[in-house]
């Protein structure tokens, strides 16, 4: 049975609801399935993702500690393994950033571990207002955040937060993860609100978008003139499209004291469903 749910809508957004009863771990075969979907929405149909969980009060709780304490016990399974245990969620994560097109996650309940972690992997995060915990508890118990949450976190909310937030296995209320920057905001329906997000993106120009993705993340992982070299490059491609040509003279046939308001709008209207 599949534990990942997927419909997509006709502004082609991809929502996808993990299931796994009855605490929605995550585990070996959601990863798996989700490797393929993320191939899956590489298609140029998909404008934006959606991720969210599909039961109440539980995005994904966090990894399977069953299958980890299984993968623990086999010694030699162990060490024949080695750090391939963690390298595949690694790229499946790098994957899913790496994706040309907004990705959403919804929040929608608790959020820990290997969760926050996949959390930490999309471009914009809607948390769920009400009794929620979002973090990294692993360190609590005797392992430590190895889908990637030690170095994304720290690249979030830098090293003093990061190092406090992992040493002391900390889950936060989602006020506190707001404050935090955690998350960029809270909704009391964070499904309902990151489709709204989701679908205002998938109007915008899918070039300018993938670009914009490429220089911040890419520009990101490096020194300011190499990310700047990142950036000429991505500018170039925009202003080679014909998406930017078509936008910017939609922009210039405003007058000028409409403009401003042309710019406010959260869907250029010569891009509904384009």
């Amino acid at each position: 049975m599949s534990l990942w749910k997927t419909e997509t809508t006709k502004d082609g957004v991809a929502v996808a609801t993990y299931t796994n009863p009855p605490m929605n771990y995550f585990c070996a075969d959601g990863s798996r399935e989700l490797v393929e979907l993320i191939a899956a929405w590489r298609d140029p149909a998909v404008r934006a993702v959606v991720l969210t969980g599909g039961m109440p009060g539980k995005f994904i709780t966090h990894y399977s500690v069953e299958e980890l304490v299984e993968y623990a016990s086999d010694r030699e399974a162990l060490r024949i393994a080695g750090i391939g245990l963690t390298a595949g969620y690694h790229g499946m994560l790098d994957d899913l950033r790496a994706l040309p097109k907004p990705v959403i996650v919804a929040m929608n309940g608790d959020t820990m571990g290997g969760g926050f972690e996949l959390s930490l992997s999309c471009d914009i995060r809607i948390g769920a207002r009400g009794d929620h915990r979002f973090g990294l508890p692993e360190v609590k118990l005797g392992i430590l955040p190895g889908g990637s949450g030690t170095q994304k976190l720290t690249r979030l909310v830098g090293l003093a937060k990061a190092i406090e937030f992992v040493l002391r296995a900390r889950v936060v209320r989602p006020e506190e993860a707001l404050a935090l920057g955690l998350v960029h905001e809270l909704a009391d329906d964070a499904a309902a609100r990151a489709r709204e997000i989701a679908t205002e993106m998938s109007k915008l120009p899918p070039l300018a978008v993938a670009m914009a993705k490429r220089a911040v993340y890419d520009g990101f992982d490096t020194h300011l003139q190499a990310g700047l070299r990142i950036e000429d490059s991505a500018f170039l491609e925009t202003m080679m499209s014909e998406d930017g040509l078509a936008a910017m003279k939609a922009y210039l046939g405003q007058p000028y004291d409409k403009r401003r308001a042309w710019i406010e709008r959260p869907i250029a209207p010569e891009y509904k469903g384009r």
